[in-house]
Formats: C-alpha cells, sequence, structure tokens
C-alpha cells in the first residue's frame, strides 16, 4: 500500500485510552485531564515521516497510559532536536545520538529503540533493516533509580520522624488557624498517610471512601500506572485511621453542598457517589451537565494540581528541618520514599512495601531494602540541645513567670510534670492530650523561665534509651525525638533569657 492510499485509509480521529476524541492531524493532542501533546511541533523535523510518526503515536495513545505516550512524544522530540543537523532515523544519527548521552541519560535512548521497534513492528515506512539490527546490537541501561531515597537526601529524599512529625503537626495547625484550605488540608493529609501518586488521589470519587463496618475506614484508590488498564477500572484499598476519615468526610459533604447548590436540591445519591472527591472549581457552581461528566476524568483537579497544593502547604506551615535548619521542601514524591523507607526500617520484605505503595511487582522497590537507610540515631542531651534550634518544635511562647501567662490567673491552667509545675496552657477549650509530654510542641504551651524543663528532658531520654534497650527498635524507641527537641529547644531559650536579665 503506498503513502496516499495509508493516508486515504486513516480514520481522521481516535479516542485515547482516557475517551478523549482526538484529531489525527491537530497540532495538539488533549488525552487526559493530565496529558496534552504537542505533536505538531516535531512535524518540522520528520518532514514525510511525521504521517509514520503520528500513526505510531496513536497506537500508544490507544493502548498506553497518556504519561507513557507523552514520555514517547518527548524523548523522540529530543532526538530530533539534538540531530536536527543530521538524517534522523539513520546509523549514523543513532550512534551520534547514543554517545551525546550521559550516564544518567542513557535510559532515552532505551525509550527511543522500543518506539522505533514499535514503529516497525506496525509497518509503517521510515525504519530501516540497518537500524533494526544495529539497535538489537544495543546494550542500554536502564533509568538510575532510587537515589533520593538510598542517599537520604534532605531536600529530596524520605522525610526523617522528627520532620514528617512537624509537618503533620504544623498542617493541623494550619487549618484550624484557617490558614489552609479544607481541600489543602484533605491532600496534604492523604499523601502523608498513605503515600499515594497524585493520579490516584486526583481520581478519587466520594464512592471510594469505604467504611463498611464500624471502626473500619479505608479509601478505596484507583490504581495507577497499570499497563492496559484504562482509567479507575482497578482498585486497592488502603486502611486509613479515624481522624483522617472524619477529616474527608468533611470535603465530601463540602462537594455534595457545592454540587447541589446550583439545581436548589441534593443530587440523586447515584450522582453523588461519582462526584469528585477533588473537584476542578470551576465545575462546582457551572450550568454544565455534571451527569455527562461522571463518568469522565474531566470533573476531577488535575495531578498537577496535588503538587502545587504541597508547594503552597510547604510555604504556608514553614516546618524546619533539624537537618537542613531550613523550611522543609514538600512534594507527593518524599510522602512516597517515607512510607517506603519506613516500612525497610521495620523490616518488611519487598513483597509488602510493593503492596503498600500499589506497585505490581517488586522490580522498583529494592532500593529501599538495599543498604537500607538509618535515619534514627541515638540522641543524648547534648545532642539534642544542640539540634533543637533547627528544629524548631517548640510552638509556644516562654513567660517569665505564671502571672505573665494567658489563664496565669487560673489555677487549673497549670501544667505540672509530676512533681513540680512547669508552665501554662493557654487554652479555654477541652484537652485530652496527656501533659507535659504534649505540651511542649503545642501552640497553647507557656513555659515559665524558671520551670524544671531539664527534668522533663532527662526523663524522656532515659525512657528513650530502656525501650531502645529492651526491644532493640530504634524506631519505636525514637517516637519522641521531636519532643525531645522540643523540650531541648525551651531550656536553650531559657538559658538565653536569663543570660540577658543577668547581663542587661
Amino acid at each position: 500500500m503506498d503513502k496516499t492510499a495509508l493516508q486515504a485509509a486513516v480514520v481522521d480521529r481516535f479516542y485515547s485510552r482516557e475517551g478523549y476524541l482526538v484529531q489525527f492531524d491537530s497540532p495538539r493532542w488533549e488525552l487526559s485531564k493530565d496529558v496534552t501533546i504537542p505533536v505538531g511541533s516535531i512535524s518540522k523535523y520528520l518532514a514525510e515521516r511525521d504521517y509514520s510518526f503520528r500513526r505510531v503515536l496513536e497506537f500508544y495513545v490507544r493502548t498506553g497510559s497518556p504519561s507513557h505516550a507523552k514520555n514517547i512524544f518527548y524523548y523522540f522530540l529530543h532526538y530530533c532536536e539534538q540531530m536536527q543537523d543530521s538524517e534522523l532515523l539513520t546509523v549514523a544519527s543513532l550512534i551520534s545520538y547514543r554517545s551525546s548521552l550521559s550516564k544518567k541519560t542513557e535510559y532515552y535512548m532505551g525509550v527511543l529503540r522500543g518506539a522505533i521497534r514499535q514503529w516497525s513492528r506496525l509497518g509503517y515506512p521510515g525504519i530501516s533493516d540497518e537500524v533494526l539490527i544495529l539497535l538489537d546490537k544495543w546494550v542500554i541501561k536502564g533509568n538510575e533509580k532510587g537515589f533520593a531515597v538510598q542517599s537520604m537526601c534532605p531536600e529530596d529524599g524520605p522525610l526523617s520522624d522528627i520532620e514528617l512529625q512537624g509537618v503533620i503537626a504544623a498542617v493541623v495547625d494550619a487549618f484550624t488557624g484557617q490558614r489552609l484550605t479544607l481541600e489543602e488540608t484533605c491532600l496534604s493529609m492523604i499523601l502523608a498517610m498513605t503515600g499515594r501518586r497524585p493520579g490516584q488521589i486526583a481520581a478519587l470519587k466520594l464512592k471510594d471512601l469505604d467504611s463498611s463496618l464500624p471502626g473500619d475506614y479505608g479509601i478505596n484508590f484507583p490504581r495507577a500506572k497499570q499497563r492496559n488498564t484504562p482509567w479507575r477500572c482497578a482498585f486497592n484499598r488502603f486502611a486509613i485511621v479515624e481522624d483522617l476519615w472524619l477529616l474527608l468526610q468533611q470535603q465530601a459533604e463540602f462537594v455534595r453542598a457545592a454540587f447541589s447548590e446550583p439545581s436548589g436540591a441534593p443530587l440523586p445519591k447515584k450522582m453523588q457517589e461519582k462526584l469528585p472527591l477533588f473537584p476542578v472549581s470551576h465545575f462546582l457552581k457551572a450550568d454544565s451537565d455534571v451527569e455527562a461528566l461522571l463518568d469522565s476524568d474531566r470533573l476531577h483537579i488535575p495531578s498537577k494540581e496535588v503538587y502545587q497544593a504541597m508547594l503552597r502547604v510547604a510555604k504556608t506551615i514553614a516546618v524546619i528541618s533539624e537537618r537542613t535548619g531550613a523550611p522543609i521542601a514538600l512534594n507527593p514524591n518524599r510522602f512516597r520514599y517515607t512510607l517506603g523507607t519506613n516500612l525497610a526500617r521495620e523490616g518488611r520484605g519487598e513483597m509488602v512495601i510493593a503492596e503498600a505503595l500499589d506497585h505490581s511487582d517488586t522490580q522498583n522497590v529494592g532500593v529501599y531494602v538495599k543498604n537500607i537507610p538509618e535515619i534514627v540515631e541515638r540522641i543524648d542531651k547534648a545532642v539534642a540541645l544542640q539540634l533543637a534550634p533547627f528544629a524548631q518544635a517548640f510552638r509556644g511562647v516562654l513567660v517569665t513567670s505564671e502571672q505573665d501567662a494567658r489563664r496565669g490567673d487560673d489555677p487549673t491552667s497549670r501544667v505540672s510534670n509530676g512533681r513540680a509545675n512547669i508552665g501554662t496552657c493557654g487554652s479555654y477549650g477541652f484537652c485530652g492530650a496527656l501533659a507535659p509530654i504534649a505540651c511542649y510542641t503545642c501552640i497553647h504551651f507557656q513555659p515559665w523561665l524558671d520551670g524544671p524543663h531539664e527534668e522533663v528532658l532527662d526523663r524522656l531520654i532515659e525512657e528513650r534509651d530502656r525501650i531502645r534497650d529492651n526491644c532493640e527498635d530504634l524506631k519505636i524507641a525514637s517516637i519522641n525525638d521531636r519532643l525531645i527537641l522540643a523540650v531541648s529547644d525551651v531550656i536553650n531559650r531559657c538559658k538565653q533569657a536569663k543570660g540577658e536579665v543577668a547581663n542587661g
């Protein structure tokens, strides 16, 4: 069949795997709510091969995930841009392109090779036998995996226990203080507690919140990155705690009310179940036919919005890392790395980690169990006092005496360590937290300048060492490390304040 007959036989439009109608000769292909490919930008490089390339890309769009098709396109575009002064898809240009890649980018050639082989298998013109023979001879390394995890990178790798505890506490406080929205808080807590991918979170519907038995709470997450699996066609349940469940119920109720408001009446229950847990804002009060869109991804936020939300959250809470002394950088990947790392440190095997991270196999989880990174070291009093200024775990206000404290005239506001009073609680609400353990990391706590804070620190460190010696589990022993740093911070502040008074 010649080229003219081939082009005449093509269907002008086709559907992506996610159900989006794509115009074959369009300069941009919209494949899903997250992925749009500027396919026309490669045409000037490929010339007469452009038609064949589009047909190959169409194959990936129809059968694979939008992100995979996007990767194929951009790796091909990179090759074309680098080799634009050479004849493309020849032995010489491919050898030259491979030699231009570094060890870290050599995998580009692997992706390109797979697409070229598929091009040939589909029978479209443009690939010579000499090119296929060359590609068959090459041994190409895959993408480097797990560097951020194995290196325990403080900016891109897993969060330490102290950092994670600080982030969660700060998110809760920011939500309570109305500095974070309900949606931002829900996204933060889902990431922190489940380690799921942004695409899985963005694809959630109200019906995915599952509590079939009293006290049993879970989320049925749509699976992601599964080959030949359309959007929301496979699920894995992840058990969650009641606090997260109640928070997500608030988000679900908000979504129900927002979609019902334009009609002035609640939507039918079947429609409510299909509503997105995290909807695109412009659909909330629109007159568009919501029912017609419920089975598509168009009502759901793009995956990139989860990343953007975490950037806003990180800027708002500005939690300081005890490892860097700078605000913690947050992104969805770091929470995922943290979950896998913590499971490995607990001695869980590759199969368990793969299941927890929703992998179909274990080929990408080995990084967690090989050279298991240990980020919990022994903390003694000297180390705690030294780290405390960096961690900034203490979030209350130091006062000179009880008389200077908020609620200082109320004897019931006193906080005791069991032997003596150490400060004042400035909150007028009920608190069921264990004092003084929970107080040093609470924004309402007002420690007294002359309070016996070193006694609290000594007791915490002794308890840490006792647990470590008894159970030989450093992770369990380190559960109060952030509290230890908060108490140490108070001790440092007291010393500084007393020194200023003495020199004053």
